[in-house]
């Protein structure tokens, strides 16, 4: 198959990663693949740009699509344009701009159009129409399947990178990280992650737990006010602010986890981040929201402080076994055949 993934973003991040790592494995199982992405947005200081990784994986569509939320109108008429122009057999698409326009700029013949919704404010009555579609969580999946639509749940996929270290004493030292357990929180700093939630139960946490360390990974526009919440909680010299990590930077201190508390999903429902932390070794403590229930060792009932801690302090840990990156693109592609097939019986009737 021939297929071309639009998405919208200069970002190598959120669902990107994820439609990265479904091209890979599509590829790796015989099939032409390339991801389309915003050529347009080209300053990207605070996140990784997708340009470059997407060459560099040799998956990054030259086929002259802009495919920017910024573009004139005229840029869109030229995307549509071309979009037209390109022979394929799947065109999916990820984010609303690529809906559009992949709605109306159909390569024409019979190509297939499919829809991934990457979070649940996408399901809405002005959602347009393709051939198929793909929701992060299974919670999603009925209001689609009540309609008639052709749909399945797109997991989220896991880097090879992420597997447990050999040494995870040795790892903290590298880091500088004293204390135990170690217990972090892997997402952008934004309202919908609950890092105040996070702060108060780390607090009361401590208080059974006092040599435990809590690690804040990740930036964005509610870090200075965590940083404020730290010190007014006297948590300081027990809180380390780790940054922004991408790549190889990332997985380690992920793997120097005893825990990961997950209390909010951003634009991405998928919960790569407890996909990756389960890899890693590391316990997942989550709110249940998005995929995260199907993840987590232990679900938090509700965000608030105590209920995380009392999550956290229990020792469950649930026997989930994650599907592979190779039998996530195996049944995406039985989705595209099936949306091929239904495509052409429906035009056979006329």
């Amino acid at each position: 198959m021939r297929i071309l993934h639009l998405l919208a973003s200069p970002f190598y991040s959120g669902p990107a990663e994820n439609v990265g790592l479904l091209a890979l494995a599509q590829r790796e199982a015989g099939h032409e693949v390339t991801v389309a992405v915003d050529r347009r947005r080209k300053d990207v200081p605070a996140e990784e740009p997708a340009v470059p990784r997407l060459r560099e994986l040799g998956l990054l569509d030259e086929g002259g699509l802009e495919l920017s939320v910024k573009s004139p109108p005229w840029g869109v008429l030229r995307d549509w344009s071309r979009l037209r122009a390109r022979s394929v057999d799947v065109v999916h698409s990820h984010f609303s701009h690529d809906h559009f326009l992949a709605r109306w700029g159909r390569p024409s013949g019979d190509t297939v159009v499919v829809r991934s919704l990457h979070a649940p404010r996408s399901l809405r009555s002005s959602l347009p129409a393709a051939d198929g579609y793909t929701v992060p969580a299974s919670s999603l999946l009925p209001r689609l399947l009540e309609q008639g639509k052709l749909a399945q749940v797109l997991p989220a996929l896991v880097d090879p990178r992420f597997h447990p270290t050999e040494d995870r004493e040795a790892l903290r030292r590298e880091l500088g990280l004293k204390g135990a357990p170690v217990v972090g929180m892997v997402s952008t700093f934004q309202p919908s992650r609950r890092h105040e939630v996070g702060v108060e139960a780390f607090a009361l946490y401590r208080q059974q737990r006092p040599e435990a360390r809590f690690v804040l990974v990740g930036d964005g526009q509610l870090l200075e006010p965590t940083r404020k919440l730290v010190a007014s909680r006297g948590l300081s010299d027990a809180v380390v602010f780790a940054g922004y990590q991408q790549g190889e930077d990332f997985v380690r201190w992920l793997r120097a986890l005893d825990e990961v508390w997950l209390l909010g999903l951003g634009n991405d429902w998928s919960a790569r981040a407890a996909a990756q932390a389960r890899a890693c070794g590391v316990r997942v403590v989550a709110v249940e929201e998005g995929a995260l229930p199907d993840l987590a060792d232990v679900r938090v009932a509700e965000p608030t402080p105590s209920a995380v801690v009392h999550a956290a302090m229990s020792s469950q840990r649930a026997p989930v076994v994650h599907p592979t990156n190779a039998s996530i693109a195996e049944d995406v592609l039985a989705l595209y055949r099936k949306a091929a097939q239904a495509r052409h019986d429906s035009r056979a009737r006329g």
